[in-house]
């Protein structure tokens, strides 16, 4: 039986997944059987449609990210990792309520140019990481099949929240970034390293266009609720190829 990761950087990002509240169960055939405390963080295990399911949230950053991947990988014996998540805008096309996925994957705030070395590189490692092409073709048929508008772009990581516009600015450039965040890129280089398929979702809660009334809050409440939704159809179609 496949085992899949489902990961989020904070609780609101997966709560989706195990409580839907006074609404209809939006997971009604996602069974939680289990749940296991290790490393300071809380792990879900689930079952849904011949799949087995590890789920939880690491908190910010690319550290708690990084330990929380590897131990879904290596603990858990995940064999794919989903992560779900907002982002905030650096490409100006980019508009609040976007969903993305990211195509590669890259640390902003790496920097050992000193040496010589470009922006977000070190030694034996890479500057972008790519997910699954085969998770994201599934995404685009997703997308579709829910007639959503699904964006594709790089997704630029660090461990700060970037609200100066110059340096958003520079990210862009450097990078050729169209969103940033602060966990993406290490739960990349930890997949990648395991050889182990990813694909990361993030909406954009911030762009260019924002204005004094948007409450962040609820726009969390609700673009979690989209993007579970949209990592449900993933695991429809995963189920239908790998479940048993």
């Amino acid at each position: 039986m496949m085992k899949i990761a489902i990961m989020g950087a904070m609780v609101e990002e997966v709560e989706p997944f195990l409580d839907a509240g006074e609404h209809e169960p939006l997971l009604k055939y996602f069974k939680k059987h289990n749940d296991v405390e290790y490393a300071g963080n809380l792990y879900h295990e689930a079952r849904f449609k011949g799949l087995d399911i590890v789920l939880g949230y690491s908190k910010i950053g690319k550290v708690n990210a990084a330990l929380t991947a590897a131990t879904m990988l290596e603990k858990f014996g995940c064999e794919m990792l989903l992560f779900t998540g907002v982002a905030g805008a650096v490409n100006p096309d980019l508009k609040i309520g976007d969903l993305i996925a990211a195509t590669q994957l890259c640390q902003h705030d790496l920097d050992i140019t000193a040496f010589g070395h470009p922006h977000g590189f070190v030694p034996e490692g890479k500057v972008y990481v790519e997910p699954s092409r085969e998770l994201l073709h599934m995404a685009r048929s997703v997308a579709e099949e829910k007639g959503i508008e699904l964006k594709g772009g790089i997704i630029a990581t660090g461990d700060q929240f970037i609200a100066d516009a110059e340096r958003k600015a520079w990210i862009e450039k450097t990078f050729e970034a169209d969103a940033i965040e602060m966990e993406g890129a290490a739960v990349a280089v930890v997949c990648d390293a395991m050889q182990v398929p990813f694909f990361v979702l993030r909406a954009i809660s911030d762009a260019a266009d924002l204005d004094a009334t948007f409450d962040f809050d609820e726009f969390l409440k609700h673009s979690s609720q989209v993007s579970s939704s949209f990592v449900m159809g993933m695991l429809e179609k995963i189920a239908a190829t790998h479940g048993q």
